[in-house]
């Protein structure tokens, strides 16, 4: 089996020969952002997850700009984490926009202005989670650009239980984007759904979600960077 890093090389060499990656360049590094990104959008809307939802986090890349609009135009509440998660957690309510700002909102400057800075005791429970991803197995492994972020948010969620074993988590990707099989790990997040251009690819599942942060296993740089994750720290007994 290919390492992650292997899986992400390959990946975002194959979009740029493929001519199917976006700005921002260069993509490696990144989430890669993706030709039908916006197609992606509207597959994953019409899932009866999504339209059930009333909170929907959502990650700041900006292959997943189309499913934050989305979520502001269909009224649902907008969880959005900081890059990196410096600054926490945003949320945006449609309720509180008016409609010609929702696009604004749903970018990254946008919603630093139109969204407040959300402490994590005031959190919204989250009904779907959407990730970026660099590549995703058919199996629903999921690789990222190598942070660890989104498991840093998700173990947050899950420490804070306003998310569950249940809680779905799609991916909004290319299909250029699936792969055979993917390394996992123990803190690894794991996916319900790959949502692409053409199709949605219901996984099984095959692995547990992570059930919190694995404190012993987390870097003391990510405690000495983000404030969120040292407050959520002083709270364990």
């Amino acid at each position: 089996m290919l390492s992650k890093d292997v899986i992400r090389r390959n990946i975002w060499r194959l979009l740029e020969e493929s001519g199917v990656s976006r700005f921002p360049k260069p993509i490696e590094g990144r989430i890669p952002n993706f030709d039908g990104a916006e197609k992606a959008a509207e597959r994953l809307v019409s899932q009866p997850e999504f339209q059930g939802a009333e909170v929907v986090k959502v990650n700041p890349d900006s292959p997943q700009a189309p499913v934050r609009r989305r979520v502001l135009a269909s009224g649902k509440v907008l969880v959005m984490p900081t890059p990196r998660l410096r600054k926490g957690f945003l949320v945006l309510d449609p309720k509180r926009l008016s409609g010609r700002v929702l696009a604004k909102a749903s970018t990254i400057r946008g919603a630093f202005r139109y969204g407040r800075p959300c402490p994590l005791e005031s959190l919204p429970k989250v009904d779907l989670i959407v990730a970026g991803s660099v590549a995703v197995s058919r199996d629903g492994v999921r690789v990222g650009k190598g942070g660890g972020y989104s498991e840093l948010e998700y173990g947050i969620l899950r420490e804070l239980e306003l998310i569950d074993e249940s809680t779905p988590v799609f991916t909004t990707i290319h299909d250029l984007q699936i792969v055979d099989e993917a390394p996992k790990d123990e803190y690894d997040l794991v996916v319900d759904a790959i949502v692409t251009p053409s199709k949605v690819i219901r996984v099984g599942k095959a692995f547990p979600k992570p059930t919190g942060i694995i404190w012993e296993k987390l870097d003391r740089r990510y405690l000495e960077e983000i404030p969120v994750l040292r407050k959520l720290k002083s709270q364990q007994v």
